[in-house]
């Protein structure tokens, strides 16, 4: 009886150790389309940092993973859900990555700020939550923590004279939201991010088939980069017709991507057109 009950606990204790972490339901943005009018949406700098949910007690990855930062770091955060980037300055993501993944507590973490974009449980629109975690800090000063500046895009140029400038400093991007816009979980068009694409080709290896709206026709390609015989999924940017009638393999295409990964993965890459 005591043998089975020993074994009964180590193989409730496995599973708890090692039950999956699940990704966290969040607000994720699309990509800006020209055409897109965004006349008095918010806009503020996209920092390249790591992701960071805080739940009102702990923080996590996006994935769902714990983070493990210093007390000092999070002694003044609200009790209530945040959002935002934890960030070591402009070019620094390989750095603050290796930080935050650390499995303890560390003086790294004195180098770094959570630099906060939605505060998700808050009622009402961006421009109220945003106000509810400005006001907490406030009343509850952070060394460690700030609210990202939003200013009101004032037309099309205004945009990419901003965009240039950020660029310049060493910045990522844009992001945008529109203006009274509520918190909804998964990709939303009331959120965009807004970069200067770079355009390169691949050759195709392989198809895969699609899902849902996809279904029985082509989701993605497998394609390789010629220089580096790096391989990499691309699944957007095709019309119906072209998940009709793919680009066969050893087609050569054209895609456009926003820089690399340290994998020499191009990042948030999307169809263009095959190469005549």
């Amino acid at each position: 009886m005591k043998s089975s009950f020993i074994s009964l606990f180590l193989c409730l204790t496995f599973f708890v150790v090692s039950a999956p972490v699940h990704a966290l339901d969040i607000m994720l943005p699309l990509v800006y389309e020209e055409q897109t009018d965004v006349r008095s949406w918010l806009m503020s700098e996209k920092l390249d940092g790591v992701r960071g949910y805080w739940d009102g007690r702990k923080m996590f990855s996006k994935n769902g993973l714990p983070f493990h930062p210093h007390p000092d770091f999070i002694k003044t955060l609200p009790p209530f859900p945040l959002e935002g980037e934890i960030w070591g300055g402009r070019q620094t993501f390989a750095k603050t990555s290796g930080m935050v993944r650390k499995k303890a507590p560390h003086e790294g973490w004195r180098t770094l700020q959570f630099a906060i974009f939605d505060a998700p449980e808050v009622p009402g629109g961006i421009e109220q939550r945003l106000l509810a975690a400005q006001e907490w800090f406030r009343a509850n000063p952070s060394s460690y923590a700030f609210v990202i500046e939003h200013h009101p895009v004032h037309d099309a140029q205004h945009l990419q004279a901003e965009l240039q400038r950020i660029e310049k400093l060493g910045g990522e991007g844009i992001i945008l939201r529109r203006p009274n816009s509520p918190y909804v979980v998964g990709r939303s068009a009331d959120i965009l991010k807004v970069k200067s694409y770079y355009d390169t080709e691949a050759v195709v290896i392989a198809e895969f088939p699609g899902n849902g709206r996809n279904k029985d026709r082509m989701g993605s390609l497998l394609v390789e980069l010629p220089e580096t015989k790096i391989r990499f999924k691309i699944g957007s940017g095709f019309t119906d017709a072209e998940r009709e009638t793919p680009p066969v393999p050893g087609s050569v295409i054209t895609f456009r991507y926003y820089g690399f990964y340290e994998s020499g993965i191009p990042k948030f890459p999307s169809f263009l057109r095959i190469r005549p």
